[in-house]
């Protein structure tokens, strides 16, 4: 079959969905990727998958009404152009409009994944107006593709039964697909490093990731004189929660935190002992599956799609959203106990197996679209 994958970035689409890809195109189908923002590397990435790389125009971010009509529009055209027999679309803005574009040009099979309900059904205190507009403009988009899809995915049940409580859809189109997963062999366990307890936040560097919640319980860990690091990797964000590069570089100029800034994760994750995401909200992060599958104990918050990584006390800690003295706490407690680190870490990996294999979610995906 000819099947049509959209993404808001071709970059997310490998590194989220190539393994997902390249199953496809060994399973016989021929694959068409539509993502917005391709270069020179990206394209021949896909082309070394198997799957033929389609620009199509899309503003990650912002409604403004005439460029998002052109944007379905146009995209409306590509796929009729293409004939795709399905169209499966992945992110909440392309989902909606990959949806609309796809019935406007008689897609026959139409299905969505939600990867997180991102910024606007966060609950942040930055920019509350403009959530509260775009869940309103989203809301109604929403509600009209969605009479029109075949399935719509979640990775947690928090958010599919968001999108049902909200009469977004019915939740007879709905289905829980799950993590995105990792690949175990590329994300092997390895051993723990020697010297000081060393944390690791790896995230866009928004105030929704818990970011300032991070630093700050670094800097009561830092008023202990504990003798421990504190790493956080990712890079500034055109997001309206996101700090800003003088704020980071004060954090790192009083010695609280290292910033290296969006560098790859798994040099620095094997200088780590303890992987931590204080976020607000998650689809289920991909970080954190990565952490575990590394053998690494980890501190998360109990909100959506984060509460799925951890068994509280088993292979880490649950702890409050916006609650640095809690997540410091927990933080404090591996640092006097590190037999613990090393006892979680091997649960981190036991769950990594059971849980997160990115061949047996890709299974059941490709079941969700009735390609096996």
């Amino acid at each position: 079959m000819k099947i049509a994958i959209l993404s808001n970035g071709a970059q997310s689409l490998l590194n989220f969905r190539g393994h997902l890809l390249r199953e496809m195109v060994q399973a016989g189908h021929e694959v068409v990727a539509f993502a917005p923002d391709y270069d020179a590397t990206t394209r021949r990435e896909m082309l070394e998958l198997g799957a033929s790389p389609q620009h199509f125009p899309m503003a990650r971010s912002g409604i403004g009404l005439a460029r998002e009509l052109y944007s379905v529009v146009k995209l409306s055209r590509l796929l009729r152009q293409h004939k795709p027999e399905i169209c499966c679309a992945h992110f909440i803005k392309p989902v909606i409009y990959g949806t609309i574009a796809a019935w406007l040009a008689g897609i026959k099979c139409r299905y969505g994944l939600i990867e997180g309900l991102g910024f606007t059904f966060t609950d942040g205190t930055e920019g509350r107006r403009k959530r509260k507009l775009l869940q309103i403009i989203i809301t109604l988009l929403a509600r009209f593709a969605f009479k029109r899809i075949d399935l719509l995915m979640f990775q947690n049940p928090d958010d599919l039964n968001e999108f049902v409580t909200r009469r977004i859809i019915r939740p007879e189109k709905t289905a829980l697909a799950g993590a995105s997963g990792v690949d175990l062999e590329e994300w092997s366990q390895c051993e723990l490093p020697k010297g000081p307890v060393t944390f690791l936040l790896a995230a866009r560097l928004l105030r929704d990731k818990g970011v300032w919640d991070y630093v700050e319980a670094a800097r009561i860990l830092r008023t202990m004189g504990l003798e421990t690091r504190f790493l956080l990797l990712g890079s500034i964000d055109d997001n309206p929660a996101s700090f800003t590069e003088a704020e980071v570089e004060e954090w790192v100029a009083a010695g609280i935190v290292e910033w290296p800034g969006h560098v790859r994760m798994k040099p620095w994750l094997a200088q780590a002992h303890v992987f931590v995401l204080p976020s607000y909200r998650e689809g289920l992060p991909r970080s954190t599956q990565e952490a575990m599958a590394m053998g690494r104990a980890v501190i998360t918050t109990d909100r959506p799609g984060c509460r799925e990584t951890v068994d509280d006390g088993v292979n880490g800690y649950l702890v409050p959203v916006r609650d640095p003295k809690s997540l410091a706490a927990a933080m404090q407690r591996l640092v006097e106990n590190p037999d613990e680190i090393e006892a979680m870490g091997e649960e981190s990996r036991r769950m990594a197996e059971e849980r997160f294999n990115v061949h047996l979610l890709n299974k059941r995906l490709l079941a969700f679209m009735e390609l096996i």
